[in-house]
């Protein structure tokens, strides 16, 4: 690394000490989740780079600790988030990952997942595979009920297809996939009252009939819906309104194992144990979950005002792995944080993306250019203490089966990145070490990020200055980082103020990128569409890729394919770090044996300070 750069990065780190000592905030970078694998416990890695190296800690997965368990009791559980959670509690509505966290506790999953992520027998419903005639039955196990104890019937599985593919339907999962369902295209138009493709076999059992199936089915793609809604207690709200509507934000009937009793908009919840869940009662009466600021669960873990956090920001890992009143799991994230480029609009009307050919980014030596500028590595060993590494394409090592580990990706290289600028026609004309356009006129670009703690701004702060040395004028757009919720408002809606966004994919336990990068993917924020990735896509799940050995080859030619046109620029793969109060019994993090919170027990009638 050359001096100068070293020499920002240790004043940007120095910066950071100082603001630290004053003010503990600090924040991850938010994450949406679209859709709902990993078999790793712990791993060491060792990346050196300029002559330094930092040592990935090795973090347990679970945890066990001393003491008998008590009757009952309350887990106190902090959602470490520096916004309101929006409090939209439907799988068919809700679009972001504090969402997803709060409704874990009331799911309304039908299907249970092993540890590669593929769909078993062992949840509520069990899914059987007709590969040959495109066709699946689902059918309930044994008899469920809802937590206000109406039973599960087959019509509450078919419900939820039925409101993703209404025309008045709000949300954003009727995409590719979707349309894969037979009927559900002339449904959304109003050509027919039902998806002819889903039948009711029976008070337990439906099928449904695909255009396609592939591998995807397995981990629920192909248009295949996990969950169940139910029918009796929405069914009289119009579609348009169930977003607003008390049933789904304070008064939800679900299926998980505890139901919402009390409600703060936006602040916390109190869950109170569901005497119908299919499992059996849990163990715990209650659970109390409180928004904390990342600034402040340092301090609230030590001082035992919480039993578990949702996650912990990396960047302060240090504030918490000496604790003696707690245990820092870890685990690999489902999620890689990125760089995206803003090349069209999302046409709400046909609900495709359309790329436009004269958006001031769609220039991929440009874009190349600009992702070889970033010194991403200085970052995750500076700030994120070896607990992220470079991501090299956008599918995280933990789908072990499809990350090509051979990959590169676009490591640091600014001398790389003027030679492309040079290629492309960006040039300093007036010598004042900033690039002009190809037409010689001054030429800057907006970059959108999120806000939440100091050390995000460093980190934004340095990447500018990467670009500036490149001879790029990277400015904030609004002038600042963006609240959470107001940056991806921003995002989807394709604000003209936007050129590129700094965000992060949770990718859910379906490895197949048709849902963030499709033609009708609304999550393909991006906007690019061509016919060769469209092609790439649908060959991941193809009947073809069936075979395992095909199927990694469609994806490594995809991933190819990405890189070669740098529309979405991986930036880091993330290890996920949740403290867990010596208070609780056992915790397992794994994600082949994830303790369910049925199971979760205290030794303690308060947490350990």
């Amino acid at each position: 690394m050359k001096k100068k750069y070293w020499l920002l990065l240790s004043t940007v780190f120095a910066i950071m000490l100082v603001l630290a000592a004053c003010s503990e905030k600090d924040s991850e970078t938010g994450s949406e989740k679209p859709t709902d694998k990993g078999t790793e416990k712990t791993e060491e890695s060792k990346k050196e780079e300029g002559g330094s190296s930092v040592e990935q800690p090795t973090l347990a997965s679970e945890v066990t600790n001393e003491g008998d368990a008590i009757a009952g009791g309350t887990l106190k559980y902090a959602l470490v988030t520096d916004s309101p959670f929006q409090g939209v509690f439907s799988a068919e509505l809700y679009e972001d990952n504090y969402d997803d966290q709060l409704m874990q506790f009331m799911t309304n999953s039908i299907f249970e997942n092993d540890g590669d992520f593929l769909i078993t027998d062992e949840g509520i419903a069990k899914l059987s595979v007709d590969a040959d005639n495109n066709k699946v039955t689902v059918a309930i196990q044994g008899d469920v009920k809802w937590s206000d104890g109406t039973p599960l019937t087959a019509d509450d599985l078919i419900f939820p297809y039925e409101l993703i593919g209404h025309k008045d339907y709000t949300g954003v999962r009727y995409d590719g996939d979707f349309q894969n369902i037979v009927g559900a295209v002339e449904y959304n138009a109003g050509k027919a009252d039902t998806i002819s493709g889903i039948k009711k076999i029976d008070d337990k059992t439906i099928e449904i009939t695909f255009k396609k199936v592939s591998p995807a089915i397995y981990s629920g793609g192909d248009g295949l819906w996990s969950y169940a809604a139910p029918k009796h207690y929405l069914k009289d709200i119009p579609v348009a309104d169930l977003v607003s509507s008390d049933a789904v934000r304070k008064s939800p009937v679900t299926l998980g194992a505890f139901k919402l009793d009390k409600l703060v908009d936006g602040e916390s919840i109190q869950f109170v144990a569901n005497e119908n869940y299919w499992q059996g009662k849990p163990k715990l009466d209650k659970v109390i979950v409180q928004v904390v600021p990342s600034a402040s669960i340092g301090e609230a873990l030590r001082t035992g005002q919480y039993d578990m956090a949702s996650s912990y920001p990396t960047t302060q890992y240090d504030g918490v792995k000496d604790l003696t009143n707690l245990t820092v799991l870890a685990r690999p994230e489902l999620a890689y944080s990125y760089l995206g480029f803003k090349l069209g609009k999302f046409d709400t009307a046909q609900n495709i993306n359309i790329t436009d050919e004269k958006a001031k980014m769609n220039d991929v030596k440009l874009r190349q250019a600009i992702a070889y500028a970033i010194d991403v590595e200085q970052v995750t060993e500076r700030f994120y203490q070896g607990l992220r590494s470079r991501a090299t394409s956008l599918i995280p090592p933990t789908f072990a089966s499809f990350h090509d580990n051979t990959l590169e990706g676009f490591n640091y290289d600014p001398e790389k990145a003027k030679a492309l600028l040079d290629e492309a026609g960006y040039k300093d004309v007036d010598g004042d070490g900033i690039r002009e356009d190809k037409a010689g006129k001054k030429f800057s670009i907006n970059l959108a990020g999120m806000s939440g703690s100091d050390t995000d701004e460093a980190i934004v702060e340095y990447y500018r200055q990467n670009w500036k040395d490149v001879g790029l004028d990277v400015q904030l757009t609004t002038g600042r980082l963006i609240e959470f919720n107001s940056f991806y408002d921003k995002v989807k809606a394709d604000d003209a103020e936007i050129d590129m966004f700094m965000a992060a994919w949770g990718t859910g336990t379906n490895p197949s990128p048709a849902g963030l990068y499709g033609k009708e993917a609304s999550f393909n924020y991006s906007r690019f569409v061509s016919d060769d990735l469209t092609k790439l896509l649908t060959d991941i799940d193809s009947k073809e890729a069936i075979d395992a050995s095909y199927r990694a080859n469609a994806f490594r030619a995809w991933e190819e394919y990405m890189f070669a046109n740098a529309t979405t620029i991986p930036t880091y793969f993330r290890t996920q770090i949740i403290p867990v109060n010596k208070r609780v019994k056992t915790y397992n993090v794994d994600w082949a044996s994830v303790t369910k919170w049925h199971e979760v027990e205290l030794v303690a009638e308060e947490p350990v300070k």
